[in-house]
């Protein structure tokens, strides 16, 4: 069985990463982009803390039926997931294409504005225009650079990536160590079975949805600066939001959630902690995966899998030391720790936020992402 989780893990974490490059690809205006990259985020991450909830609703069932489920529930969407969802990369579907002839006789079918420019295609050139597809692929070794070496050169050369990796991943790793941590909790101090730690985890999920909310705001007040510096986008507008959201709710729901978990206090209050955790997630993951796209622009993809492969370490490794942590420095100090570890991280953005400008331009990689767009 860990043979085949880890073949999970492995092709799970590539469907992860082509499906946000979806959205990036389907919504081409930050507007639109903005609000389906904040929900697509929240999905994911909501994913993760139902499976609790899931597994407790299924807990009557032998165990192996977790998994008979997920098969049957994956195996129906497979076909939508073959037959459905088209190529969506835009040199890809033009390299497809036949070459594109633009006749006068074809004017009407266009929108005003595609017809008004080819119309003036047409006048300078009385045959018809002939749009070519991109050509030249690269080559395999640039594609195993771009792939699999890039990505971690930027996280071990850009202090920005290396620093947002940590704070991104600490998040994750924070909601998968909840998954372990509230059994720990809830068992000893209030006696709750394991099927009610699961559907606990429900408080993170309306803290990971009432996030998508200042999410929006942020993007919002992103777009506005952008607009009042001539349509000139500053990365570093991405931040506000998630420096507040990050101390006021990762940090203090995790204070919360730690000195609230005691057996004399009700264990709704432990539970409110939760819930703050999961607002602050989700404000901070989103923000880290926007200000990374602004600020790489061309070499987005490589700095996102780069936070991607450390949030997935996170997330895989910091779960395995809660039950020690937690069995070592016990409910209060185990989760303080941790809250401590998102302060010390909370500085990064504080940092970006006044001097991003000049950190960004001492970025090797950055300077080159400007220079060939």
């Amino acid at each position: 069985m860990v043979v085949t989780r880890f073949f999970a893990g492995v092709f799970g974490g590539v469907l992860m990463n082509c499906l946000a490059c979806f959205v990036a690809d389907m919504w081409l205006t930050d507007a639109e982009r903005d609000l389906y990259i904040s929900l697509f985020i929240a999905v994911y991450l909501a994913g993760v803390t139902v499976g609790p909830a899931f597994g407790a609703i299924v807990a009557f069932l032998e165990w192996r039926w977790i998994f008979y489920i997920q098969l049957i529930i994956y195996g129906a969407l497979f076909p939508l997931l073959v037959f459905a969802i088209k190529e969506t990369r835009g040199p890809v579907i033009r390299a497809g294409l036949p070459e594109l002839n633009i006749h006068p006789a074809h004017l009407s079918t266009m929108s005003p504005s595609t017809s008004k420019e080819a119309s003036k295609e047409q006048k300078s050139d009385a045959a018809p225009k002939r749009v070519p597809p991109e050509s030249g692929s690269p080559s395999l070794r640039s594609l195993l650079y771009a792939a699999a070496i890039r990505p971690f050169h930027m996280l071990f050369t850009e202090p920005v990536i290396a620093a947002f990796t940590l704070w991104s991943g600490l998040c994750f790793g924070i909601v998968y160590t909840g998954i372990q941590s509230v059994g720990q909790i809830y068992q000893v101090n209030y006696g709750f079975s394991s099927a009610q730690c699961g559907l606990l985890q429900i408080a993170v999920l309306v803290g990971l949805l009432l996030g998508v909310l200042p999410c929006l705001l942020q993007n919002t007040y992103y777009q506005n600066c952008t607009l009042q510096n001539n349509n000139i986008p500053i990365p570093e507008r991405r931040l506000p939001v998630s420096i507040v959201a990050s101390l006021f709710g990762l940090t203090g729901g995790l204070f919360w959630y730690a000195w609230a978990s005691c057996p004399y206090l009700h264990w709704i209050l432990p539970t409110i902690g939760l819930a703050f955790i999961g607002f602050g997630v989700q404000v901070v993951v989103t923000a880290v995966a926007l200000y990374i796209a602004d600020a790489y622009s061309l070499f987005a993809g490589s700095a996102l899998s780069a936070v991607g492969f450390g949030e997935n370490l996170m997330a895989a490794w910091l779960p395995l030391a809660s039950k020690q942590m937690y069995g070592v420095l016990g409910n209060q100090w185990a989760s303080a720790l941790l809250g401590f570890a998102t302060l010390a991280l909370a500085g990064a953005p504080i940092v970006l936020f006044i001097w991003g400008e000049e950190v960004r331009g001492r970025s090797h990689f950055i300077k080159e992402a400007r220079y060939l767009g």
